[in-house]
């Protein structure tokens, strides 16, 4: 079992996750695949196996009006080729998760045109990269359109219209406002389409009242044999948000307090909740996505914290010395 968190890096300033230039500036996948070579090498040096990509790898490169950035992936086959033997050799394994935008349920036939044509391209870098099927893209549902069920329908009509590289590569993961465990399960149903369990989206919208550990084997029971399911856990930002607005009135700045939404990540993971929710099924083998705000800060902080306060789970993530993996097991 394996942890991992996505794309930015906290603990060095100087590893950007991809070429954010504007277009005037001729972005390139190719910068993006160097910055991402130094990312590998930091990953190595922290000894994290798991890392979500940028999915703005490649700038621009389905936008309809700019064609010349249409061509980035093939122009970077063999830097893609090459990176990819690096991270099997490293034994690391990657993914993506297109942006909120990206919605193949929509009503409206040229948003999911170009949905498509994005995760299209997404999974043309996993495959350039030859990387195995636990690389994958991760999808939300979508939108609910004031009807689920036909959400729900529509995007199963889609799936099933998708080229055969973007459905080999999806997976799919419940939100927090609009889609649960029970309707990604329904789907699953309906497609085969592999589910991640996001715990922290589960607290926040459970319709169905589905159990912990009963929403995280069912979901890890959907992938296919012979590939590592993988779940997200977070847990959500408690205390008060000090932000600076400009009052509307006089026009000066001043401080505004906002409470906590439990739909917001926090810098780290709770441990404690981290452990319970990892005991519930100690039978069942699988990677964690930690999507908090401090990324790579909060997965060592959580990882120097597991042996302390469960030895057990701490084993399960190889985070004990043989001695201690003994006494564990005992």
């Amino acid at each position: 079992m394996q942890l991992g968190f996505p794309v930015k890096i906290t603990q060095r300033d100087d590893l950007p996750s991809n070429d954010a230039r504007r277009h005037q500036s001729g972005p390139h996948l190719r910068v993006s695949l160097g910055y991402l070579r130094a990312i590998f090498d930091y990953l190595a040096s922290i000894d994290v196996r798991m890392y979500r990509m940028s999915s703005d790898l490649a700038p621009y490169v389905t936008h309809p009006d700019m064609p010349q950035f249409h061509r980035q992936i093939d122009e970077c086959r063999a830097e893609l080729a090459a990176l990819g033997a690096d991270a099997r050799a490293q034994g690391l394994r990657l993914s993506l998760h297109p942006s909120q935008y990206i919605i193949i349920n929509s009503p409206d036939a040229d948003l999911v045109q170009r949905s498509v044509r994005e995760l299209a391209a997404q999974a043309a870098i996993l495959d350039a990269m030859a990387l195995g099927p636990e690389a994958v893209v991760v999808l939300h549902v979508g939108g609910v359109y004031g009807d689920r069920s036909a959400s729900r329908e529509r995007f199963i009509h889609a799936y099933t219209q998708l080229p055969e590289p973007v459905r080999r590569r999806l997976v799919l993961e419940n939100d927090d406002t609009r889609f649960s465990v029970g309707d990604i399960l329904h789907i699953h149903q309906h497609t085969g389409v592999p589910l991640i369990y996001d715990y922290q989206h589960h607290m926040c919208l459970d319709r169905e009242r589905i159990p912990v550990a009963e929403a995280l084997r069912a979901c890890i029971a959907t992938w296919p044999h012979g590939v590592q399911p993988k779940i997200h856990f977070s847990t959500p930002r408690t205390e008060m948000k000090a932000t600076r607005r400009k009052n509307k009135q006089t026009g000066a700045a001043a401080t505004v307090y906002q409470p906590p939404s439990w739909t917001n990540h926090a810098d780290y993971v709770n441990p404690f909740e981290f452990i319970n929710v990892m005991r519930q099924v100690p039978e069942r083998e699988f990677d964690v996505m930690l999507e908090c705000k401090l990324k790579d800060t909060a997965l060592l902080r959580l990882r120097s914290d597991l042996p302390r306060y469960a030895p057990d789970v701490a084993a399960r993530f190889g985070l004990l010395e043989p001695a201690e993996q003994e006494r564990s097991a005992g």
